[in-house]
């Protein structure tokens, strides 16, 4: 999508962020996977293609990830869903999950936003079990 636009779809709080386990992959580092779903209802861009991107800082970089393309229904929404895996060499901090469009979206309504981590840390799931 050429002159792509970008909109805030949501931040993901640093509590979800940080509980996730980081792996070891040949080819990309450590890299954290995170499930991320999003309805949306999109006025005015029915029909058209959009993507749900994953954005964050690892350190000083901005980076990027693409995790699911789709095309809006004729009543104006659509759900995007996939596993987001985030290479990194530091940290992963200020995540937010970002909706891409060639058209802009004059108004975007966030029906449900779910993330989680793939694989929680040690620590995270025994908090989580207590």
């Amino acid at each position: 999508m050429s002159q792509a636009n970008d909109k805030l779809i949501g931040p993901v709080p640093s509590s979800i962020v940080n509980s996730a386990r980081s792996s070891v992959t040949p080819y990309e580092g450590r890299v954290a996977e995170y499930n991320v779903a999003v309805w949306l209802h999109l006025p005015g861009l029915a029909t058209l293609p959009v993507s749900l991107m994953v954005r964050y800082r690892d350190g000083n970089q901005q980076r990027e990830v693409a995790v699911d393309h789709g095309k809006v229904n004729s009543h104006n929404k659509v759900m995007l869903s996939g596993i987001a895996r985030l290479p990194m060499k530091s940290k992963i901090e200020d995540m937010q999950v970002r909706l891409r469009s060639a058209v802009p979206a004059q108004t975007l309504i966030v029906e449900e936003l779910f993330v989680q981590a793939v694989e929680l840390l040690e620590n995270a799931n025994r908090q989580a079990m207590a």
